[in-house]
């Protein structure tokens, strides 16, 4: 386990900090041990808490972006006494990896686990064990099928799918050929977004998928999967992907073998968004939000202290097109050149969110 430096910057942890001191105002005072209300929670659980994040890779950049919000939101609720300290493991893309340092986490009988599932089922049991050890688990963005949880956060991703995919259909006029571009392979994000595009897919016959992809949300591994897929296909008229590192890819892939530009879809990533504007794209795109790590860490402790917080969150998709898109990059040199251009939050935010 390791400590991650905090990535957010001075005003943003500022802005944080006032929001967990008002937090705190109303929590930590509490005497005696929580009645708590949330799903898992039971035992001796006072502030300040431990908590664990038990992460499934930290490569990609837009992981780094999400740790970067959780350790932020660590450190301005230690300030207001109400987190001791945040573990955190990474498990490499290994599920079996990330099995063992959650039960690494139960067996130290943390008082909170937030974790992104690099499986969507074999994490059920141990997912399972932890809620009845009495430990506040907080799922988010990749969702375990298990509900026994204290909470799951998340956007909608088969809204995100259906969402690209009408975009995609009305651009090309409800008939073309395209390629459909997904993220790993048995990641819930990526399986259900990929699912959310079917209906519509299949309600319009003249959109033919010539061929589709699983790749890493890294833009190098992405370009290579659609270099090789331009070889093979002298005839694309669209690019259904499924996210924005894999969107920068492609259009990388387009230019750098010389062929036209083809209407896009993606994410918040901010080289996609950048190339969208320089070539000038047809683009559609929307965020999942990194703060979601922020919002999990909130939403525990919150449970910890004795909220009712929600089965399940869900955070609204944004729409970045030609219209809203300026808005973005105008915020650009905020964040990693490989990374994701991602909304202001605050407490405000997350109690809204919270309280739906």
């Amino acid at each position: 386990m390791k400590n991650s430096e905090n990535s957010i910057s001075a005003s943003r942890r500022r802005h944080l900090l006032a929001g967990a001191a008002a937090a705190a105002t109303l929590l930590v005072f509490s005497t005696g041990t929580a009645s708590a209300a949330a799903n898992c929670i039971k035992g001796d659980r006072k502030a300040p808490y431990t908590i664990g994040w038990a992460n499934i890779y930290s490569v990609p950049t837009w992981m780094k972006q999400t740790e970067g919000t959780i350790t932020a939101e660590v450190d301005e609720l230690k300030k207001a006494g109400l987190v001791k300290e945040l573990k955190i493991t990474d498990a490499q893309g290994n599920a079996q990896t990330q099995i063992q340092h959650i039960q690494s986490m139960i067996d130290a009988n943390v008082d909170a686990i937030v974790v992104i599932a690099g499986s969507s089922t074999a994490l059920d049991r141990v997912i399972s064990d932890a809620c009845d050890k009495g430990i506040a688990v907080v799922n988010f963005d990749s969702l375990v099928n298990t509900d026994k949880v204290t909470a799951k956060i998340n956007t909608d991703s088969n809204e995100w799918g259906a969402t690209a995919a009408k975009w995609m259909v009305s651009q090309l006029g409800g008939k073309g050929k395209i390629i459909v571009m997904n993220g790993p392979a048995g990641i819930s994000v990526s399986d259900d977004r990929r699912k959310g595009a079917q209906p519509v897919l299949d309600a319009n016959p003249g959109i033919q998928v010539i061929t589709e992809t699983n790749t890493e949300y890294n833009v190098a591994p992405a370009q290579e999967a659609m270099t090789s897929l331009l070889f093979a296909n002298p005839e694309i008229d669209g690019v259904l992907s499924l996210g924005g590192a894999l969107s920068a890819g492609s259009v990388l892939a387009f230019e750098r073998q010389g062929r036209d530009q083809v209407p896009t879809t993606g994410e918040n990533a901010r080289q996609f968004l950048e190339l969208w504007k320089e070539k000038g794209l047809k683009g559609w795109a929307t965020m999942q939000p990194n703060w979601l790590g922020a919002l999990s860490v909130y939403t525990a402790v919150q449970a910890l202290q004795g909220k009712d917080v929600p089965a399940f969150v869900k955070v609204p998709l944004p729409v970045i097109d030609d219209s809203s898109i300026g808005s973005y990059l105008a915020r650009a040199d905020k964040f990693p050149a490989d990374g994701y251009i991602y909304s202001d939050y605050d407490k405000a935010l997350f109690d809204k969110l919270l309280t739906k």
